[in-house]
């Protein structure tokens, strides 16, 4: 029976190697195949459609696409206007992206910035390209319910203040 266990074991050893081996071929083939210009194009692309976009904050929810093209259109030619919406329930979040076909015409829109749409002051900036991997918001690591708060305890002690639940009589 020993002997079973150990064939087993040697089997499995071999099979971590053949794994390690296939795992280490596909790395290499993704690094080719990026190398050979499949995610930097794509990134290259977003990033001179980024230049030619701007973001619109505070847009009123009520506000249509065709109402924002015509606030901007003295700017320059209109690509795309983009409002977006919450998955869920389905209306506007209150901001937009406007692409333009002219990167000149960013600084013009950026002038429009505190302008009034529908009674609201819009902000208006050039727009961000996000970079795979780097994150902006700098949350920091966990997001649970027990954040670095020098050292609670998850079990147990104190959280933010309140008492521990007691459980079973107590005696005072």
């Amino acid at each position: 029976e020993l002997e079973a266990i150990k064939a087993r074991v040697r089997e499995m050893e071999k099979e971590d190697e053949r794994l390690k081996e296939l795992q280490l071929e596909a790395e290499s083939r993704l690094i080719m195949s990026s190398e050979a210009g499949l995610f930097p194009k794509m990134t290259e692309d977003k990033m001179e459609v980024d230049q030619r976009s701007i973001y619109v904050g505070n847009v009123d929810y009520g506000g249509t696409a065709e109402e924002l093209e015509s606030h901007f259109n003295s700017c320059g030619q209109i690509n795309r206007v983009t409002i977006l919406c919450d998955k869920f329930s389905g209306h506007p979040k209150g901001y937009a992206y406007i692409e333009f076909e002219e990167k000149s015409s960013v600084k013009a829109a950026v002038e429009l910035d505190e302008s009034v749409f529908r009674g609201r002051v819009i902000k208006v900036l050039p727009k961000r390209t996000n970079m795979p991997g780097i994150s902006t918001t700098d949350r920091g690591g966990y997001r649970g319910r027990f954040q670095s708060w020098g050292g609670l305890a998850q079990r147990g002690g104190y959280y933010r203040g309140q008492h521990p639940r007691v459980r079973g009589r107590t005696y005072r």
